[in-house]
């Protein structure tokens, strides 16, 4: 006769632990990536009354180079976080991770679409990069796909 099996309880199953150095990464990764377009944004790129560059040399130098770099951080942070050993590759998070950056892709071009007769002059980041404004739309949707290869 065979024995019956207990299920067992959420509480005894071990879990995966929830800061990993890849994971820390990741955060690091998407929080740099924001910091460097904001500060490019708000500090050194220059107005549109005819300024010129100012801030830290290097970064100044840059251009309009600091975007490629902040969204290339950012998306890179989001790539690495889709790996099964952080929280946002296994289980939910994948969903989550998922469907968020499908989302926001979409909102993003949506926004740009919507804005870009004469308005999207008020739109911080969506002035400056005019029909780019697309590439990063489409950006986020393809880190969606990098978590959609992990959706069991």
């Amino acid at each position: 006769m065979a024995k019956l099996k207990l299920p067992t309880s959420s509480v005894d199953v071990e879990r995966e632990p929830v800061l990993t150095p890849r994971f820390a990464l990741s955060l690091v990764l998407v929080v740099v990536g924001i910091a460097w377009i904001a500060y490019y944004y708000a500090a050194v790129r220059p107005d549109h009354s005819g300024g010129h560059y100012s801030g830290i040399g290097f970064i100044a130098d840059l251009k309009g180079w600091n975007y490629l770099i902040g969204f290339v951080l950012f998306f890179l942070g989001l790539i690495v976080s889709a790996h099964p050993k952080t929280p946002m590759g296994r289980g939910r998070g994948v969903v989550v991770g998922m469907l968020g950056c499908f989302l926001l892709g979409l909102a993003w071009i949506c926004v740009f679409y919507i804005f870009s007769n004469n308005q999207l002059d008020h739109i911080w980041v969506f002035n400056d990069l005019g029909q780019k404004n697309l590439i990063v739309g489409i950006a986020f949707m393809a880190v969606g796909f990098a978590f959609a290869t992990r959706w069991e």
